[in-house]
């Protein structure tokens, strides 16, 4: 499904921009896109070395927690709950605890940490896979997960609406926690169907009613603070816990008298041939979609849409908001960018500016997180993976719209 959406992303970008240079009298479009070309490759190699050295640095912390017994101790932990939920796994496997890992990273907004501990967890998924070339259940799992990934802490996001003049930059933060939680819950379900995970046990629902209870006491917490409070403490919280994972690590690893620095070399030798594995994947993401952008295909969409909703007689306030929701599943810069022109152009605290951030919170990369953690482990043959992470995000999408206008109306 993949090559054929690729394909299609640049067909409708070079039509576009042909009926834009020839019936639309804009010859400087065709230009745009070839240079988009280029400048989207070059994009994708920059990026791809920028995480050489993030995901040298974790891979090599993470070959620590391996060789120390804390991967194996998480795997154990969350044993019961992950033999339900991936049963392709064997108990106290590196897999799980590279998985929780990730997933914890990707909750408190720690995207640095989140990539490189969800690349470690796709190499150990691929050692367990019999057909190398095509995903497993597990892997599909992992990926719509972290396609749908709860955000606990949008730094970024309230960082940004305070740059922008917001009167309250953390007022999106509570809204974003339950469309963002509401997308996860939806992928986890969307794919329980289609590979039949029995989700209906005292295991697996005891784990969901703790998590949610969690949430609520979460959300219950932050949403009593200033905005001042909230960037204060979630700040803190994400360095204690990641300095916390750090430590842990080392300690374990001296406590078995591994060789720290060396087992941390190895590590970061991993790291750096993943980030060079991914090159291809990403350059071919980023180049489509940058023509896409080029050719003006995205704002006739917005325009016919927002035509359309005008027609029914709804509330199309939510259309000025769409772009970043067209741009994420390809681009998270490129969405942060729809972000901050919304809230440039609407206003930080219009209900485009606001619903933009919820958004941005609430959805993911899907495209890049596909190309990037099934390209690291040479898997070409995806399966359901895209549309079930594409039916999550959507999901994500409309929790968002939902809540947006339940708390600014």
């Amino acid at each position: 499904m993949l090559n054929w959406i690729w394909t299609a992303l640049f067909l409708i970008a070079f039509v576009a921009a042909a009926l834009a240079a020839t019936v639309g009298g804009k010859p400087d479009v065709l230009k745009d896109v070839v240079a988009s070309l280029f400048d989207s490759s070059k994009t994708a190699f920059e990026i791809s070395i920028g995480l050489t050295g993030i995901m040298s640095l974790w891979l090599g912390f993470m070959k620590i927690a391996e060789k120390g017994g804390v991967t194996e101790l998480i795997a154990r932990l969350v044993g019961p709950l992950f033999a339900r939920l991936f049963p392709g796994i064997p108990a106290g496997h590196p897999a799980s605890g590279a998985i929780v890992m990730n997933r914890s990273a990707n909750m408190l907004g720690l995207d640095n940490a989140a990539t490189p501990l969800g690349l470690k967890a796709m190499k150990e998924l691929q050692s367990l896979n019999k057909t190398p070339d095509t995903a497993s259940d597990e892997m599909i799992l992992f990926m719509v997960m972290n396609a749908s990934s709860v955000t606990l802490v949008p730094i970024s996001i309230m960082t940004f609406r305070a740059q922008m003049g917001a009167a309250n930059p953390a007022d999106v933060f509570v809204p974003i926690l339950i469309a963002t939680y509401i997308a996860d819950v939806i992928g986890l379900l969307i794919v329980a169907t289609v590979q039949r995970i029995n989700l209906f046990n005292g295991v697996v629902l005891g784990w969901l009613g703790g998590l949610t209870a969690l949430m609520a006491a979460l959300v219950w917490h932050f949403s009593r603070l200033d905005a001042a409070a909230v960037a204060l403490q979630s700040g803190i919280l994400a360095n204690v816990i990641l300095i916390g994972l750090i430590s842990t690590f080392l300690v374990a690893g001296a406590i078995k008298k591994i060789p720290l620095y060396e087992v941390f070399i190895e590590g970061a030798k991993e790291g750096f041939q993943v980030a060079i594995g991914i090159v291809p994947y990403l350059v071919a993401i980023l180049v489509a979609v940058g023509a896409l952008r080029a050719s003006g295909a995205l704002d006739a969409l917005l325009g016919a849409i927002r035509a359309g909703v005008g027609q029914l007689s709804m509330d199309a306030r939510w259309v000025d908001a769409l772009p970043t929701a067209l741009i994420k599943p390809f681009s998270g810069g490129g969405a942060r960018g729809m972000m901050v022109e919304t809230m440039k152009t609407m206003g930080a605290d219009s209900f485009a500016g606001r619903l933009s951030c919820v958004i941005q919170g609430s959805t993911e990369t899907t495209f890049y997180v596909l190309a990037v953690y099934f390209g690291s482990v040479g898997v070409k043959k995806t399966r359901h993976a895209l549309a079930c992470a594409l039916a999550a995000e959507f999901a994500g999408v409309l929790a968002a719209i939902g809540v947006t206008y339940l708390f600014f109306g």
